[in-house]
């Protein structure tokens, strides 16, 4: 009996990780430059395009068996599940005993372990391509004005290092998101992306 394997090709899911992203982060960014007030209305885009946009695009890049983009889009996927969660605990959606009982502090240190997870990240997108590089140290840098101003040091200048971090995300994850849809669709670079640094791979 003769084996056949049957492979089932699937569309890259980059454009619509990308996107998600940058909705997340444009929205968000707006409510940390004081621009917006509140995270109600933060809430749905961190679910809906923070949290399943990125881990659509995670499980089809797991299909793909790529390793790099399944963890990134999962990764990030899970980061704004969580922070959604955080809003909604703070809120007293889940009661007041657990609202009373927030050590910020937390957080801090949730943030400090995704700054890590960003900066692995980023030494891997090097052999990715420039924007999606840029996208990685800007998120690095959210990171940690995200972690040093939740834990309290140097606040004030932390918060904006992270707000307008977010906001630049947001910027450059349009024109990835647009560049991964116009040069599939055009089937040509329609819009550079930029080529690997080639350091870890020739």
């Amino acid at each position: 009996m003769e084996n056949k394997q049957i492979k089932i090709a699937t569309a890259d899911p980059s454009a619509l990780g990308l996107f998600g992203l940058a909705m997340v982060t444009l929205v968000a960014s707006s409510q940390k430059l004081g621009i917006t007030n509140g995270v109600s209305l933060v809430l749905p885009w961190a679910i809906f395009l923070g949290g399943f946009a990125q881990l659509f695009a995670c499980i089809h890049d797991a299909r793909k068996q790529n390793v790099f983009g399944a963890t990134a889009f999962g990764g990030y996927a899970l980061f704004w599940f969580g922070v959604g969660t955080t809003w909604l605990i703070q809120n007293g959606v889940f009661g007041s005993t657990l609202s009373k009982s927030i050590d910020i502090k937390q957080l801090g240190f949730a943030f400090l372990g995704y700054l890590i997870f960003t900066l692995v990240m980023t030494v891997g997108s090097m052999e990715t391509n420039k924007v999606l590089f840029i996208i990685f140290v800007l998120i690095d840098f959210l990171f940690i004005g995200l972690s040093l101003s939740t834990l309290g040091i140097a606040e004030h200048s932390m918060h904006l290092l992270a707000a307008y971090s977010e906001l630049f995300i947001s910027i450059f994850a349009f024109y990835g998101f647009a560049a991964n849809v116009l040069n599939a669709h055009f089937n040509k670079v329609f819009l550079p992306l930029g080529k690997p640094f080639g350091i870890f791979k020739k």
